[in-house]
């Protein structure tokens, strides 16, 4: 029996690519999309410019109503770069898997999928969650040490004075711009492919969508957005693992698929992979003889089989990405400011709960889209792949324009949840380390936010013009993604002992990251030049050059900083004076916490006010900060090895899956998906049910001729004491007000009344 397609007769191979007898016109394509978008340049502008502008109104509304009928109306520099420091737990983690899902974390996942199998997936959603986990440690530090804080360069200039704040305020700004250059790079892309629309015009218009709600509403206004889109991004997910799953194939069928395609030898893969069935007018591989398509055994992984996690190829890849990451969590302002923004319990819980939901995203999307691309040999070449183009590919296969739509409004959730996080960070960044730092110490509140926004729509629209010169440049996606941990590794250590260490030094902090970065650069173009004699855009971007360049980068930072720390420069950090070397731009209090004495008085006075202090009692209870640090802690690290190190060894006995190990994997990966996506959906909403109770009993008010006065009368404080009992354990063993020192310039109602 011969494989036989539209009466071409395929030299030597006996069984056609699964694909073919779906859609035979398959056959002598050697890109997938080929130049023909699935959807029209309509769609395209229709998701770019629309939902941008969808966004922005609704994002909008919802702040407004939400200052206009909550107990905490004032709107501060404070509110709009930290959102009153009182997120919780649901809303936190929404956040960070919203500020965690790169274009990079739907698309390159696939690619990785695409190119090892199994073990692509399940690398990069373990290799970038750990970092999350981890950073849940340093988030409750930081509610310890240093609650005022707005940015985490504002720590450095506390503790390590100004040549260590410069140092990493330059790391810090490239973390934002790589990151934002890989969404545009990915996003710009796969906009392009899927609708037609000019490369160049997508990655300038796709930072507007996030330029004017995050100008408008800045982190309450990314926060409540964020939210959608995290709801989007899972509602896509599902959908897409329904159907490749339960709907149109099985587990079972999947594993004979990818049995099947590697199966082929090479010379029946050049007789697939050509335009008349014979390995004479072949495309499968280029003319340095690198394997196009992906068909044949996988180099490097046992017995060539896409089902084993005995990859090196994708081990490597692992590594790299679990150094490159720490990276971007570590140094990207994005994260400092979601701890910032949420309270002390939502700090810890937030950022485990955010980590363990993110995993599903690139580990559920990756194992379903990216294995099907494989399983199905569908015509997508290595550049398709390595710009992102798996995803969508399987999608408009499975499901048509409708696929390819789900697809691109996933990524331009993906795109506008992180950008707008990037854009709030990289302006606070400038607001409060540069601008009020160096140039305005006397800033007052009103040209803080002033700067702010025009930092964001300043910072769009430069990513928009960087992120076509990268592309003219050749680097696409997946090179920029492997390059990132070259250029911030060296800073991520001396920034975990910034807020671990007390001995810590300052010097020390600045030689390890100037060296960390000056020896990896050194070590990424020397391994570029060894490995393969010269050094170019293709040789960079090789796996192994990569991977020197990351270790090398964040390695011998932490070894420089921690030999300097301890013999040459071993002075100790009281931590308990940070805090005090941070100022307030207005003195607005929100989540810093007052005497649980003072919130007494208060409860007995003042309902707005008893709302707004009650909510910060918790900031000063420093044994419940220790407690939720050593709660984080074990939890974060205990799961870190469970995801870095024991999930992967107990692969390892299995070599190549049986069916039956293979469709269990397939099951923890769906049931994952179906239980994030329940998690995070529902959890913010039942925090948040009496803010919303009280907005949507506002409005109704409203309209009634009521004002918010008559009604706090009518209820003062329902609200407040059952936020008490929730979030508060212990509250009730108030101290004598004897024993409470006042916060200064604080008057209780009693003594004012008095």
């Amino acid at each position: 029996m011969s494989c036989i397609v539209d009466g071409t007769t395929i030299q030597g191979v006996d069984v056609c690519p699964q694909s073919w007898s779906e859609s035979p016109e398959y056959f002598g394509e050697s890109s997938y999309f080929g130049g023909q978008p699935p959807l029209s340049k309509a769609v395209g502008y229709l998701v770019v410019v629309g939902f941008g502008l969808l966004f922005s109104i609704f994002t909008t509304v919802v702040v407004y109503l939400d200052k206009a009928f909550s107990a905490n109306s004032s709107w501060t520099s404070e509110q709009f770069n930290t959102a009153g420091r009182m997120v919780k737990t649901g809303l936190t983690a929404s956040v960070i898997i919203s500020q965690w899902t790169w274009a990079a974390t739907l698309l390159q996942s696939s690619n990785v999928a695409w190119q090892y199998g199994v073990s692509g997936p399940f690398w990069y959603a373990s290799g970038a969650t750990i970092q999350i986990l981890v950073f849940g440690v340093l988030a409750i530090s930081l509610k310890d040490v240093a609650p005022s804080a707005h940015t985490m360069c504002e720590i450095v200039r506390a503790r390590w004075g100004k040549t260590a704040h410069l140092t990493f305020l330059f790391f810090g700004f490239c973390a934002n711009i790589i990151v934002t250059a890989m969404l545009l790079l990915g996003g710009a892309a796969t906009v392009e492919a899927l609708t037609g629309v000019n490369y160049e015009l997508a990655s300038f218009l796709i930072p507007w969508g996030v330029i004017l709600y995050t100008s408008a509403g800045g982190l309450k206004a990314t926060f409540m957005a964020s939210y959608l889109h995290t709801m989007i991004i899972f509602a896509v997910l599902i959908t897409m693992i329904t159907v490749v799953y339960i709907k149109v194939y099985s587990a079972d069928q999947m594993y004979d698929f990818l049995d099947q395609t590697v199966s082929y030898t090479t010379e029946q893969c050049e007789a697939i992979y050509s335009t008349d069935g014979t390995p004479e007018t072949s495309f499968f591989m280029d003319d340095s003889g690198k394997k196009q398509m992906a068909c044949g055994p996988v180099a490097g992984n046992v017995q060539g089989s896409y089902l084993t996690m005995i990859s090196s190829g994708g081990l490597m890849f692992g590594i790299i990405n679990i150094i490159g990451n720490f990276g971007t969590v570590f140094v990207d302002q994005s994260y400092w400011q979601s701890a910032i923004a949420a309270r002390p319990s939502s700090a810890a819980r937030g950022y485990l709960l955010g980590g363990i939901c993110w995993f599903a995203i690139p580990f559920s999307l990756a194992t379903s889209l990216g294995l099907a691309s494989t399983a199905l040999m569908l015509p997508i070449n290595s550049g398709e792949a390595g710009s992102g183009l798996v995803p969508p590919a399987v999608a408009d296969h499975l499901l048509g324009q409708a696929g390819s739509a789900l697809i691109l409004i996933m990524l331009f959730m993906a795109i506008v949840s992180t950008g707008s996080a990037e854009s709030i960070a990289v302006s606070s960044l400038i607001a409060y380390d540069i601008y009020r730092e160096y140039f305005n110490p006397e800033a007052t509140g009103k040209q803080i936010l002033w700067v702010s926004r025009i930092v964001i729509v300043c910072f769009g629209i430069f990513m928009g013009l960087f992120s076509i010169a990268l592309n003219a440049m050749g680097l696409n996606l997946g090179w920029v993604y492997l390059f990132m941990g070259v250029v911030i590794g060296s800073a991520v250590i001396p920034l975990w002992n910034m807020m671990t260490w007390s001995k810590a030094s300052g010097k020390g902090a600045v030689i390890a990251a100037w060296s960390g970065f000056a020896l990896a650069v050194t070590a990424w173009l020397s391994a570029a030049h060894i490995t393969s004699g010269s050094i170019s855009v293709a040789t960079l971007g090789d796996n192994r050059v990569m991977l020197s360049g990351n270790l090398v980068a964040i390695l011998s930072s932490g070894f420089i900083h921690f030999v300097y720390s301890k013999f040459f420069d071993n002075e100790v950090f009281d931590f308990d004076t940070l805090d005090a070397k941070i100022q307030l731009v207005e003195q607005d209090l929100s989540g810093l916490g007052v005497s649980r004495a003072l919130v007494s008085n208060y409860l007995a006075s003042s309902s707005s006010q008893a709302m707004f202090f009650h909510l910060q009692a918790e900031q000063q209870d420093k044994a419940y900060l220790k407690k939720m640090k050593k709660w984080i802690t074990v939890r974060g690290w205990g799961l870190t090895i469970i995801l870095a190190i024991v999930w992967p060894l107990m692969s390892v006995p299995a070599q190549v899956f049986t069916k039956d190990y293979f469709a269990f994997w397939v099951l923890v990966s769906v049931a994952w998906g179906f239980g994030a996506a329940i998690i995070i959906s529902l959890l913010p909403l039942i925090e948040s049910q009496d803010e919303i109770y009280r907005v949507l009993n506002g409005m109704k008010n409203s309209m009634c001729g009521k004002k918010m006065e008559e009604v706090e009368a009518e209820e003062p404080l329902k609200s407040i004491r059952k936020q008490t009992m929730d979030e508060d354990e212990g509250f009730a063993d108030t101290p004598d007000e004897a024993e409470v020192e006042p916060i200064e310039g604080e008057v209780p109602p009693a003594e004012e009344a008095a």
